[in-house]
């Protein structure tokens, strides 16, 4: 029974570094897409783009570990939760990767980059959706589902920002018509710069369910 135990936890451990470097990778390509275009570095761009795979291959692997744990561990209860938000959670990061990988892949279809004043506002957007990210992966290391709420409430930051670029875009193009193909460009980077907002909250609605086998209060209330 001793060895069973420890085996168990030892399946566990993995299972969480796995989801930690999974996330780490993703936090990693979201920041530096987000560089890549800002500055147009194209070799960063290709860094990015070429990272997906590796996260797609720990993705792979947290599939392969949680079902085995639950075939022959037959985890119950709160052993049980945390596999299935493990699971759950690994589907979300890659998420996050492909969308770091979309932005990066628009490296070269944004014009007079330099004088392209919309460009101005992604940072900080990006900025925002990295921490969310970031720190989804220190509440789900640590159990704490206080600092799982604090994220999800933040994704109405990041929304702020996408209503915010969406006006300012579409100005833009109205009173510069050459800009166009540019600006719609810049609008679907910020488009997924929310979206890894969102995927950050989905990730820590899981995180929070793991902890305490409830889901968090809706964003509403975490938002009055």
């Amino acid at each position: 029974m001793e060895h069973t135990v420890k085996a168990f936890e030892e399946d566990i451990t993995r299972l969480r570094g796995l989801i930690a470097e999974m996330g780490g990778l993703a936090e990693l390509s979201v920041q530096e897409a987000l560089e890549a275009i800002v500055n147009g570095d194209d070799n960063l761009a290709e860094k990015v783009i070429a990272r997906d795979k590796e996260i797609d291959a720990l993705e792979m692997e947290v599939d392969r570990l949680a079902v085995r744990i639950i075939a022959l561990r037959a985890p119950m209860a709160d052993d049980l939760r945390e596999v299935i938000a493990a699971l759950k959670i690994a589907g979300v990061v890659e998420r996050i990767g492909d969308y770091a990988k979309n932005i990066a892949k628009r490296i070269g279809k944004i014009e007079g980059r330099r004088k392209f004043e919309p460009l101005a506002l992604i940072p900080a957007m990006g900025e925002v959706a990295a921490e969310m990210v970031h720190d989804v992966l220190t509440a789900y290391a640590a159990r704490d589902p206080q600092l799982a709420r604090e994220v999800i409430a933040r994704d109405a930051v990041v929304d702020a920002f996408y209503d915010s670029i969406f006006r300012n875009l579409v100005t833009h193009m109205v009173e510069n018509p050459a800009t166009i193909g540019s600006a719609a460009q810049l609008l679907f980077v910020a488009r997924n710069v929310e979206r890894v907002g969102d995927h950050a909250t989905n990730v820590a609605e899981m995180v929070h369910f793991a902890a305490t086998g409830t889901y968090p209060p809706d964003r509403e209330e975490l938002n009055p």
